[in-house]
């Protein structure tokens, strides 16, 4: 009787320690995720030029096309509706909120340092680009557990000629 007592012991701890470690590649996935997804959309939001300053030979980026293009891809990568929120399939259980964004633009001297003192955050750019913060939280399997909550942070610059002087705007 005693080592059926310790086998159904055992097989409960054992099944706990699994129950957690693969809690823990699921965290350790959506974290992957959630970096993989502010990487795309920081990326394609760099690419939305201003045409007007195009025209005139300048390389900028379109602060309000920049900002639209990275919220669709972050809604679209990681199944939020328009809100944050995770919809149904979505890896996600609660909001992503975003937690800091910023489009460095030829209106500052490159190289153009950009810090986040809140975040732990700096990278320096040689052209204009955008800078995208978010917070994402994943539940753990066991209530007595806190929540994981990740800053996912992310940067992009402007592709383009290389030689190209990024300048400010009034030069």
């Amino acid at each position: 009787m005693s080592k059926l007592l310790l086998i159904m012991l055992m097989l409960t701890v054992w099944a706990s320690a699994h129950a957690l470690q693969i809690d823990e590649e699921r965290s350790i996935r959506t974290l992957f995720e959630s970096k993989h997804s502010v990487s795309r959309a920081v990326h394609a939001a760099a690419q939305q030029l201003n045409k007007e300053d195009l025209a005139e030979g300048r390389f900028t980026i379109n602060a309000e096309a920049a900002y639209e293009k990275a919220m669709e891809y972050l809604r679209l990568n990681l199944l939020l509706d328009a809100s944050g929120h995770p919809l149904p399939g979505s890896r996600l259980r609660q909001r992503v909120v975003l937690e800091d964004w910023a489009v460095i633009n030829a209106g500052q001297p490159f190289p153009f340092t950009y810090r986040n003192s809140r975040y732990n955050y700096e990278v320096t750019l040689d052209r204009p680009g955008v800078v995208m913060i978010i917070a994402v939280s994943y539940p753990r399997l066991f209530s007595m557990m806190e929540p994981v909550v990740w800053h996912v942070k992310g940067t992009a610059e402007l592709t383009g000629p290389m030689n190209t002087v990024y300048t400010s705007l009034s030069s």
